[in-house]
């Protein structure tokens, strides 16, 4: 993931004390200290936003929202102040003796102190700086991610003329940051760290799609076409004109450079393989980013190995769903019957997105039989955006606001819909929804008593781990009724467990792009569409997609530990707000808060 997408997700993601924290008593912990260090954190996030003038209005926080930022995402400056803040705060921090501190306060001061050096860490090896020679893909990319912002879809609010006006000023740092992607890709190919040919050409229509003739056609317009009916006429006015210029004379210029760049310059230099290990540097990179990813020590190899083992329980489990539900060809014919068969294809997208509104009001109500702590923030479903919707994934979520001023988006890709079958609907819910990632993301940010850093911040490994345990959970909330939606909550669980061979085949083993697609196919009844878009979706992010197992084996592992030491007296309800309300941490810390939790529920 390189550092573009790094700052992409820091946009994105993700009162009471969750737990007790020890059988053993403990010293009360010195208030003063406790006083200081949350004034240390606070301090941190507010530099943090001052540098990531995005993150804060994805946060809400609206004091920043006509900055780019004083320093683009790729530029030298940034990586240079990014690593002084996070060395200055860990020198600060290392003052202070965590010995004295317990409960929350001293998971604050561990997860922070983590966060800084795992930074400090990627940055003395200079992964920020090989990751910044590969500013774009079709994945993640700030071009490809502008006109979601642009046109209102995500964080950017358009309600004021000052609004629309603070967009004009934002979105002009674009100009600069397709100077300096040029410029890193250019350093790139003289490194030989270049994208592989299959990605740019996956990335090129989407540049193209933003290469408009009249600003009315260009995602940028959205906000002007629904400008609200409360301004006046002279601001009406003033707003369109400044919108027309800065589409046709700032925006499509700088991505028609960028587009014709990769087009006559960059292309004839990317490569025709897609492993990471394939260049300089990159087979060390992907152990750094599999250990990152994961928060784990697991190597490429072990990962590969579980998940292998994964897939073939799982498989057995789709074959006795098969025998249940009567059909009697082999697998291999079950997927094309699933995959084929017009019974399960939605016929519109209004169709798909109201099977999915009217989903939500049977799931919800049955959320308080297995949480104390529920989710208050709302959240909306709405179509993948055309320009990004054939390289995207069935589904994606974005968090909202933590006053719920903006509601979460659970995002439905409604392109190539015989690829969106129906019995997948139960699963992919659960999954980007409730009790999913909009509940666990709202959750987290709603525990106020926790620091911004916590509310805010999030490990890929406890997110999609947590997703996908969800999915686990359907028949206990009573889903999964009909055979086929529980063969799909099959179906979503060994295509992350055909993840961690993909992945680590592509990356560390030296699979290509066609053996891994073939294995993909012939592992569960995902169509070539969803086959295609998920392997190169490896490809552009390596480690990222490993998480989601990984957390999900984890968090039920823990769960299961639980239940065997406390026997009848384990609450599944205090099990996930345990889980829920610390926010997201590092795998490794999880473990030790549940055995924490266990041993004080054993001595009470």
């Amino acid at each position: 993931m390189n550092r573009v997408a790094r700052a992409l997700l820091i946009t994105a993601v993700f009162g009471f004390a969750a737990c007790e924290r020890s059988a053993e008593p403990v010293d009360e912990p010195d208030v003063d200290i406790v006083a200081e260090l949350n004034q240390l954190y606070h301090e941190y996030d507010e530099e943090l936003l001052a540098l990531n003038p995005i993150f804060a209005t994805f946060r809400g926080d609206h004091r920043f929202n006509d900055q780019w930022g004083p320093h683009d995402f790729l530029s030298d400056e940034y990586a240079e102040a990014m690593y002084e803040l996070h060395t200055r705060y860990l020198a600060r921090l290392n003052e202070y003796d965590v010995q004295l501190l317990d409960g929350q306060d001293r998971l604050n001061y561990e997860i922070f102190k983590f966060d800084r050096e795992n930074a400090i860490e990627r940055e003395d090896q200079g992964y920020n700086d090989y990751e910044s020679l590969t500013p774009i893909n079709q994945m993640f990319s700030v071009a490809n991610f502008l006109p979601m912002l642009g046109s209102g879809a995500v964080g950017q609010p358009f309600e004021t003329p000052q609004h629309y006006d603070d967009w004009i000023k934002r979105s002009s740092g674009f100009v600069r940051h397709v100077d300096l992607s040029v410029a890193k890709m250019r350093e790139g190919i003289e490194l030989g760290v270049v994208q592989p040919r299959v990605l740019m050409e996956k990335t090129l229509p989407q540049l193209a799609a933003q290469l408009v003739e009249s600003p009315d056609q260009s995602a940028f317009w959205s906000p002007v076409a629904r400008m609200p009916e409360s301004f006046s006429d002279e601001d009406r006015s003033r707003i369109e004109d400044a919108y027309r210029a800065h589409i046709m004379n700032v925006l499509v210029p700088a991505y028609k450079k960028l587009h014709d760049y990769v087009v006559n310059d960059y292309m004839e230099h990317t490569r025709g393989t897609v492993g990471q290990s394939d260049s300089p540097g990159g087979k060390d990179y992907y152990a750094f980013m599999v250990r990152e990813s994961t928060t784990t020590d697991y190597t490429p190899e072990e990962i590969h190995e579980i998940g292998k083992r994964e897939a073939e329980r799982i498989y057995a489990e789709m074959e006795r769903v098969r025998d249940e539900v009567g059909f009697e060809g082999s697998m291999e014919e079950f997927f094309v019957y699933l995959r084929d068969d017009p019974l399960f294809h939605f016929q519109s997208e209004e169709e798909i997105l109201q099977a999915y509104d009217d989903l939500r009001n049977t799931i919800d109500p049955k959320l308080p039989a297995l949480f104390g702590t529920l989710a208050e923030a709302p959240y909306v479903i709405k179509a993948v955006e055309p320009f990004r919707a054939k390289s995207m994934a069935a589904a994606q979520y974005f968090p909202g606001t933590p006053d719920g001023s903006r509601p979460g988006i659970f995002y439905v890709n409604t392109y190539d819909l015989p690829a969106r079958p129906k019995w997948f609907m139960e699963s992919l819910s659960i999954h980007e929804a409730n009790p999913g990632h909009h509940f666990q993301i709202s959750v987290a940010q709603e525990v106020e008593e926790l620091p911004a850093f916590r509310r805010f911040g999030g490990y890929t490994a406890y997110g999609e781990g947590w997703g996908l345990y969800a999915e686990s959970l359907g028949k206990e909330m009573g889903l999964y009724t009909d055979p086929l939606q529980y063969f799909g909550s099959l179906f979503g669980d060994i295509w992350r467990a055909n993840r961690l061979v993909v992945d680590t085949g592509i990356h560390a083993l030296g699979w290509t792009r066609e053996e891994a697609i073939e294995y993909m196919a012939a592992n569960s009844p995902i169509t070539d569409t969803d086959v295609v878009a998920e392997v190169e979706r490896y490809i552009a992010i390596p480690s990222q997609a490993l998480a989601y197992k990984i957390g999900q084996l984890k968090i039920r592992e823990l769960r299961n530990r639980a239940e065997e030491a406390l026997g009848d007296r384990f609450d599944v309800r205090a099990y996930h707000d345990l889980v829920l309300t610390n926010g997201s941490l590092p795998l490794f810390v999880l473990e030790a808060e549940v055995d924490r939790w266990i041993a004080a529920q054993l001595a009470t």
